[in-house]
């Protein structure tokens, strides 16, 4: 086990590499991040500036204003870093030839008086691994976790250190770049954003940052496209908000059916001028991937792939209740949040919660979930006879539930999906697996024309690209 480097001895090294030299600009949580780097001693073999740019006047001055009037954006520290590696490479860059610069920033809110707002902040480094070359972005989200203000600084002061040191040692292993953000920081910060861009990173898939975020427990939820990582701040800030968990292994018509018909219901019951305003989830659950090390992440790229097809937003998670999503997804301020579950999965939940709260906190433990601006959606299932169906009026629900249940349902919480293929419901996902799997005929009629292409193209899920000719199916 390799043993971690306290801040200091982190910042005093940067601080004596006479190759990388450059500036810290920090705004709403103090110098925190520069102020190791001079007490480390040798500062000035690395700091050609710091700066803060407190006032709003000042800041919109140097960096330009937010059309939408916040300061701790991501849009603003993209500015920030713009705006600082210019002058550096601008001033600097004809006299020290041999340099790696870099610049510095964050913009960060810490915890308030009440505690009525949470501290969070994006930070972000611009830098050259190559003296005279283009430099790499690496920009971040993270959530502060302390409890006082004083604290949370220290916390960004050792994160930006942590960052500083990581991009300039462990460029050349992104898992170990990404590990090290959380040194002397476990439980102090969440990181759910990261982005990492330029030349030096071109071959990386950037979708696999979301991964390590949360398999290396720097946080429990991200969301990502096809481009790679990014932040429920502005795609979800007040937004009505449709999830669809699912194993996705591989997408069928069935997940289709989903995201379009379920969908389709969501924004119904919104109404047009809340429906404009509304997004549709794709959920992936970190513990629903198979295997281990460079199979789990192949696993995930091949189910990643297979959303991009579908052009979905995925949410990448490691929870397993719905009401630490929902927690989470409170500090976006979502209006409605619509659940889709199928009628098997809601019955689990209703099961286990019987289960486990009989000591009369049963109320309490379904309430949890059944939040005022929280609806469950449930889509049908096939029985084994393959001709009763089970939804939300026929589930057999434990009589000690039937109360709070029927509510649920008076209540429109809970409600069947109105809208979806009878078809669709009778697709055994495990056989279209093996069948792809074995270069099988048959599956492709479903699964969506999308993600067919997608998975011959790309090989997902063990399809045999190779094979020149598809064996007739043998179920």
């Amino acid at each position: 086990m390799q043993q971690v480097l306290e801040t200091e001895q982190k910042a005093l090294e940067i601080n004596l590499d006479p190759a990388i030299y450059g500036t810290f600009a920090e705004i709403g949580a103090g110098q925190e991040v520069a102020r190791y780097f001079f007490q480390a001693g040798a500062a000035a073999g690395t700091i050609a500036k710091t700066m803060s740019a407190y006032d709003k006047i000042f800041s919109d001055v140097i960096y330009g204003p937010e059309k939408k009037g916040r300061y701790v954006c991501e849009s603003r520290i993209y500015k920030m870093l713009e705006h600082e590696y210019g002058l550096v490479d601008e001033r600097l860059g004809n006299c020290r030839p041999d340099t790696l610069f870099f610049a510095f920033a964050n913009t960060v809110a810490t915890v308030n008086y009440q505690r009525t707002v949470r501290g969070h902040g994006w930070v972000g480094l611009r830098f050259q691994l190559e003296p005279e070359s283009p430099p790499n972005d690496i920009v971040l989200h993270v959530n502060l976790e302390d409890y006082n203000k004083k604290q949370q600084q220290e916390a960004i002061g050792i994160l930006g250190v942590n960052l500083i040191y990581a991009c300039f040692r462990y460029a050349k292993d992104p898992r170990k770049l990404i590990r090290s953000l959380m040194d002397r920081l476990q439980g102090r910060v969440s990181i759910d954003m990261l982005r990492l861009t330029g030349p030096d990173f071109k071959d990386l898939d950037k979708r696999l940052l979301s991964y390590w975020l949360i398999h290396y427990g720097l946080t429990k939820l991200t969301l990502f496209d096809a481009g790679g990582s990014i932040h429920g701040s502005d795609l979800l800030y007040k937004q009505n908000v449709m999830i669809s968990r699912g194993n996705f292994r591989p997408p069928t018509l069935l997940h289709a059916d989903t995201f379009t018909n379920a969908y389709r219901q969501f924004q119904e019951d919104l109404g047009d001028e809340e429906a404009a305003r509304s997004e549709v989830l794709a959920e992936l659950r970190l513990e629903d991937l198979h295997g281990e090390g460079e199979e789990r992440e192949a696993d995930f790229l091949d189910r990643a792939d297979a959303l991009a097809a579908m052009d979905k937003v995925v949410l990448l998670s490691k929870y397993k209740h719905y009401n630490e999503l929902i927690e989470y997804l409170a500090d976006f301020r979502i209006q409605k949040i619509g659940l889709v579950i199928g009628a098997y999965h809601l019955l689990d939940i209703i099961r286990e919660k019987y289960e486990r709260n009989k000591d009369g906190r049963l109320l309490v433990s379904f309430g949890e979930i059944f939040t005022r601006n929280v609806t469950m959606y449930v889509y049908p299932n096939i029985e084994a006879d393959d001709r009763h169906r089970m939804d939300s009026q026929n589930l057999p629900i434990p009589e000690g539930m039937k109360y709070i249940y029927k509510h649920l349902q008076e209540s429109g919480q809970i409600t069947d999906v109105r809208y979806f293929n009878p078809k669709a419901l009778k697709i055994p996902t495990d056989q279209v697996l093996a069948q792809l799997q074995a270069g099988e005929s048959g599956w492709e009629a479903s699964v969506p024309p999308e993600v067919v292409k997608a998975i011959k193209e790309k090989g997902l899920f063990g399809y045999p690209v190779n094979k020149k000719h598809a064996k007739p199916a043998t179920g």
